[in-house]
């Protein structure tokens, strides 16, 4: 229990803390829409993301943060409860992820309209977002974008293929907290989708119960 206690308590503030450097260096570094060119298909570019995942806003940035802070709770939690289980590590660490990537937007809802003034688009005249003091930024409390800067435009699809042509193929821009979360929710789904099933028992403590000896009548 205490390995497993000792992983997640590494990977969340981990994860955390890279998250937070990454956004606020490009927060204070970048214009907005500004692309910085790694490689051909690797770029850095500064978005802000209003609501969920691929800039929908269909849903009010309150009641989005409300909901992630919700759904943190619970999965922290479930992380809690499968740790006094033993669950096998792996399972700790997938989750471990995915809390850390929700709990780092969630800072940026939270805080960010706070503390930061406005990032204006890229120009010739434009300058990047400044630390403003805590209440005297851009927006309210749970009102902050998300800071997104990782893009990866591997091609574009041809012209003449339906649906798709001219598009480019992964076109989304993301986050450090945003990988974090997809890399733990598919290793979930990949490696451990069988500790999901009502009634699964960690092996930790099915064999626990193997080994016991028998009662005698």
């Amino acid at each position: 229990m205490k390995q497993r206690a000792l992983i997640a308590g590494s990977i969340i503030p981990a994860v955390l803390i890279i998250d937070q450097i990454i956004k606020v260096w490009v927060k204070t570094h970048m214009m907005l829409h500004e692309s910085i060119d790694v490689t051909d298909w690797c770029k850095i570019m500064f978005v802000e993301n209003r609501g969920m995942a691929f800039g929908m806003s269909f849903i009010g940035t309150h009641f989005l943060t409300l909901f992630r802070i919700v759904a943190v709770i619970v999965f922290f939690i479930l992380l809690i409860r499968l740790i006094k289980r033993r669950y096998p590590v792996g399972l700790i660490v997938c989750l471990s992820l995915v809390v850390a990537g929700a709990a780092g937007n969630i800072i940026d809802n939270c805080f960010y309209g706070l503390c930061f003034n406005e990032s204006t688009p890229f120009y010739a005249s434009s300058s990047p977002a400044e630390y403003v003091g805590f209440g005297n930024g851009y927006a309210g409390f749970l009102s902050g974008r998300v800071v997104d800067m990782f893009y990866f435009p591997f091609f574009t699809w041809p012209e003449w293929m339906p649906l798709v042509g001219g598009d480019v193929f992964f076109g989304a821009v993301f986050n450090f907290a945003d990988a974090a979360i997809s890399c733990g929710a598919v290793a979930l789904l990949l490696f451990y989708p069988r500790y999901f099933g009502a009634g699964k028992k960690p092996a930790a403590e099915s064999a626990e119960q193997t080994n016991k000896p028998k009662e005698k009548n």
